[in-house]
């Protein structure tokens, strides 16, 4: 054998701890799906009965949890779906820059800078005004798949 020591660089990422396998026949409403490599809140799920040749087949439909986007999967029961690991974290509100980026209060007491405004322009003026009456604001951050959005705003009092 050799002694030198082979080095190897992934560029690529695999994703696998993105997601979980779960049963399709398992995933109900209101649980989350990856379709089209978008993270997704299923609202309609509907199974058919076995045909000719064996499998039962579940038709989700669902929407992005990022672009409220509706996209709808078949997929036979008894195969696995991929699941996203679904987190929502609740952050302070510090400051909001100029080119739209927040900067939030994390629980260690570290600031977090690298998050958007939301696109949703109700949320998106709700944080704007409450910001600039001065109230204590807390922001709630969903992520899932590398992706983080704002999507919730709590009003705490006035700071």
């Amino acid at each position: 054998m050799s002694d030198e020591e082979h080095q190897f660089e992934s560029k690529a990422d695999a994703g696998a701890s993105k997601t979980y396998p779960q049963q399709a026949g398992t995933i109900r409403k209101n649980g989350y799906i990856v379709i089209k490599g978008r993270p997704c809140k299923v609202v309609e799920v509907s199974t058919s009965k076995t045909g000719k040749h064996g499998h039962a087949k579940c038709h989700f439909v669902a929407i992005d949890i990022f672009t409220g986007k509706k996209l709808e999967d078949i997929v036979p029961s008894s195969h696995n779906c991929d699941v996203p690991h679904v987190n929502r974290t609740d952050y302070q509100l510090i400051d909001i820059s100029e080119d739209g980026f927040v900067s939030l209060l994390t629980d260690s007491g570290n600031t977090k800078d690298d998050l958007r405004l939301p696109t949703d322009d109700n949320l998106l003026t709700q944080i704007k005004d409450g910001f600039a009456e001065g109230k204590d604001l807390v922001v709630s951050v969903m992520s899932a798949m590398g992706e983080e959005q704002i999507n919730a705003l709590k009003d705490i009092g006035p700071k």
